[in-house]
């Protein structure tokens, strides 16, 4: 699928996807993520990453 499809289906501009995207968000709305994981058909976890910013 591609972005400017996900976007369109969750309502969310191509910026702010892009910004979720490449991980430059700092954070995320549970209705934004509950949106993009009913249009994927995924749970949280399949597209979310804990990074440990003192690591990274």
């Amino acid at each position: 699928m591609s972005l400017n499809e996900l976007s369109e289906k969750v309502d969310l501009t191509l910026s702010n996807l892009s910004i979720l995207k490449t991980g430059k968000a700092k954070a995320i709305r549970f209705s934004t993520l509950e949106a993009i994981c009913k249009v994927l058909n995924c749970q949280p976890g399949d597209i979310l990453e804990f990074k440990d910013d003192e690591k990274c």
